[in-house]
């Protein structure tokens, strides 16, 4: 039989905020796959907990080289753990490659939910939550990064990313020029942690806060884009729907009433529009008669 995947949520601050399955999970798995082995060891002893398994490393600059060796223990029967330095694996750490393979092998992947950054700080922030999307970090290089908030401009959803302290000013700058400087945000550090911080304003007045200096683990949410205003039709534009529904069958009354209501127009408005164009087409027959 094969065995099975675990990915763990581990806290992202508080250590007692570890659910009691993680303490499980780590005293009875075969294999750890830690993304830090010396911060693992420090949070096992913090939650009084020995691994009986083998504990390998599993981090960005393994994983594409240990990914086989872990499926192979799992095909063999083994229980493997994969537990990061906060929150859950794969989201902006290690783990996807593993998962992606698992599955391929048709090993079963489950998963003991923990403390997440993202939803934490979506709580915390004041911002809607009802729709929202992870933008993880964003690339260092300005220029890249200002591409890729021009990309996201007009997002209707909130947004959240991760940041490093040391380039949280720049971020939030290039944030403030792509989005706005009055765009909402909240600015959540040191989450769940003795010098937790959530920094809530326009982005452009975060942005002249942080180049202050912002220690600490940092995420960042942004509302998303207001809906845009509805462009006014002039009454030549106007005039042209309705005319494209009698071209269609409709009698011109329903058409002015059907054109009004889809674009919340008063009907009259429409009607002037329509009388405005049939006398300018008069008018141009006369001139070419």
């Amino acid at each position: 039989m094969t065995g099975v995947l675990v990915l763990a949520g581990t806290p992202i601050g508080d250590v007692s905020d570890a659910p009691p399955r993680l303490l499980t999970e780590l005293a009875t798995a075969d294999v750890i796959a830690a993304e830090d082995t010396r911060r693992l060891r420090r949070l096992t002893q913090a939650l009084g907990v020995t691994p009986a398994g083998r504990v390998v490393s599993y981090f960005e600059g393994n994983e594409v080289g240990r990914t086989p060796e872990l499926v192979e223990a799992l095909l063999g029967g083994a229980r493997v753990l994969l537990v990061t330095d906060a929150g859950m694996p794969s989201v902006s750490d290690p783990g996807y490659r593993l998962v992606a393979a698992a599955v391929e092998a048709d090993v079963k992947v489950t998963a003991v939910p923990g403390p997440s950054a993202v939803l934490t700080a979506l709580a915390l922030s004041g911002l809607p939550v009802d729709r929202f999307t992870f933008e993880g970090f964003l690339p260092r290089k300005a220029g890249d990064r200002a591409r890729q908030l021009a990309s996201i401009a007009a997002e209707p959803r909130t947004m959240v990313f991760f940041e490093a302290p040391h380039r949280i000013a720049e971020a939030l700058a290039a944030m403030a020029e792509a989005f706005g400087p009055e765009r909402p945000a909240a600015v959540c550090r040191e989450l769940t942690k003795t010098y937790e911080e959530v920094k809530r304003g326009p982005i452009g007045e975060l942005a002249a806060w942080a180049a202050e200096g912002v220690k600490g683990e940092i995420t960042v949410v942004v509302a998303g884009a207001p809906p845009a205003a509805p462009r006014e039709l002039t009454p030549a534009e106007l005039a042209r729907l309705v005319a494209v529904r009698e071209e269609a069958g409709e009698r011109r009354k329903e058409a002015i009433a059907a054109v009004a209501v889809e674009l919340s127009v008063p009907k009259r408005e429409v009607f002037d529009a329509v009388v405005a164009a049939k006398k300018e087409a008069s008018g141009e027959a006369l001139k070419k008669g």
